[in-house]
């Protein structure tokens, strides 16, 4: 097939899970109802894999944007004889709480089409392929849509126009003039549950525009950035705030598995889950971009996932975000990868190695959010208390650092470092943590760790900080030094 660059593809959300849709208008990944559930659509990865397009049948000219202050797609498509607009929701549900967004929200994939100028011919094809494209459910035509029905899931897909159902796939051709609109909505069910009641297009319609006002309303509430490129800055927070997972506050690193670091290359991973670091820096983005409420929920997260594991085992570097910790890899051989980039993976091998500056990624933005913290739980408190003292305990320890590096440990500054900073920062939220009787413990071991960084970290030849004790290769973490401390 022809490989579509991964910028070709827009994200939607609804705070559960995730889906892309190319500028063609093809949903070519969704998981339902988690962000890293098996896929219900997956043709970024394999053409065989499961789709939902939606399109003119003609040669046509696109143009993209989210609507105004929300994660609802426009996609305008220009033809010689009319112009299709295309409106995508992961629908959020009751949003008349701002501060809850998307806690109601339904597993429902809303697709609205109306023609704008002209006539439009538009071709439908619905190919939902569950379990990254194992399963093929048994499709049945039914009254205002089908219901689709498959491994876990029961899929119920409303449209109001006629669709032609065969065995496991639907497609439609219909013709709209200039004002006139059809409506589609994908809903997911886990299987045993009821049916659920198919939707008409004045609800699908309503829920999309539901949708659009929950992420406007939100905006409103919690970006308040007036700086430099503000319309950049708030779109950013906005989709950060997309890709939390609203029942735990967990935040995921990124809504897709195994698209490549390089094309053709094996270095494709699972990032569907929640990276202590990567976390803790988007924390401190959303501080930046001026929308910092989520950084208690993100804190108790934390405190709730390590619980029952730590501080008597090094902090786990990444949880599931429903807080699990065993994150087994396996490879799925039946998918052919992103422009053949094999092996494609679920779960990620790297959820049991140790790397020791996560202590600092944590503390340094428990700091930085402290008055976005208030004053914390009991378990969260401990838990910060407990990342220090980990710090102190473990800092003269190997680990296979930021990069994640699939071979021996070893003594990364980087990870020294940032075990300096947890110490650094845990001091100056002593009064807050309760911990003045942990402070002199906490500033021995700063100095040791500064000693034996500057002297064991150091290379004089080249003068400058190396990748780790004892190496002459250089690495671009050090440049972080005079940033965090």
């Amino acid at each position: 097939m022809s490989w579509l660059p991964i910028g070709e593809y827009a994200l939607l959300s609804d705070r559960h899970s995730a889906a892309l849709v190319s500028s063609g208008g093809s949903v070519d990944w969704l998981c339902m109802p988690r962000f890293d559930s098996p896929s219900i659509f997956a043709a970024i990865l394999d053409d065989e894999a499961g789709h939902w397009s939606i399109r003119p049948d003609t040669e046509f000219r696109v143009e993209r944007e989210y609507v105004a202050g929300s994660m609802v797609l426009l996609t305008s498509f220009h033809t010689s004889a009319g112009t299709l607009e295309l409106r995508d929701a992961l629908v959020l549900g009751d949003t008349r709480d701002p501060h809850s967004l998307g806690e109601h929200a339904p597993h429902l994939l809303a697709r609205t089409a109306t023609c704008t100028r002209g006539t439009i011919d538009v071709i439908m094809s619905f190919r939902a392929r569950p379990e990254y494209g194992l399963v093929a459910p048994v499709t049945t035509a039914v009254d205002g849509g089908l219901v689709a029905i498959g491994g876990a899931n029961l899929l119920t897909l409303s449209s109001t126009v006629p669709l032609e159902v065969k065995r496991d796939e639907a497609n439609a051709r219909f013709e709209l003039g200039s004002g006139e609109r059809t409506c589609f909505a994908l809903q997911y069910s886990p299987l045993g549950a009821a049916t659920p009641e198919l939707r008409t297009g004045p609800e699908i319609s309503a829920l999309v525009d539901q949708t659009v006002t929950g992420w406007q309303e939100w905006s409103e509430l919690h970006q308040s950035y007036q700086g430099p490129w503000c319309d950049l800055v708030h779109h950013s927070g906005r989709v950060l705030q997309a890709l939390s997972y609203q029942p735990t506050g967990a935040i995921v690193a990124a809504p897709t598995t195994s698209l490549p670091e390089q094309v053709g290359g094996e270095r494709n991973w699972d990032y569907r889950y929640s990276w202590v670091r990567d976390a803790s820096m988007t924390m401190q983005a959303l501080w930046v971009a001026a929308c910092p409420d989520e950084a208690y929920e993100f804190f108790d997260f934390m405190a709730s996932a390590a619980a029952g594991s730590f501080p008597d085992q090094p902090l786990q570097i990444m949880f599931g975000i429903g807080g699990e910790h065993d994150l087994s890899e396996r490879t799925l051989p039946h998918l052919t990868g992103w422009r053949a980039s094999a092996p494609v993976r679920v779960g990620n091998g790297a959820w049991n190695q140790p790397q020791l500056d996560v202590y600092g990624e944590l503390l340094d933005a428990a700091a930085q959010l402290r008055d976005q913290l208030g004053v914390p739980s009991g378990p969260t408190r401990d838990f910060l208390v407990g990342l220090a003292d980990s710090a102190a305990a473990r800092w003269h320890q190997p680990d296979n650092g930021i990069w994640e590096v699939r071979g021996e440990p070893r003594h990364f500054v980087h990870s020294k470092v940032m075990c300096w900073v947890a110490l650094d920062r845990a001091i100056t939220l002593a009064d807050l943590l309760g911990a003045h009787d942990h402070v002199e413990a906490w500033k021995t071991a700063a100095e040791e760790i500064r000693a034996a960084v500057e002297t064991q970290g150091w290379d004089e030849d080249q003068r400058s900080y190396t990748q780790s004790f004892g190496s002459p290769d250089l690495d671009a973490t050090v440049l972080l030094l005079p940033i965090v401390g």
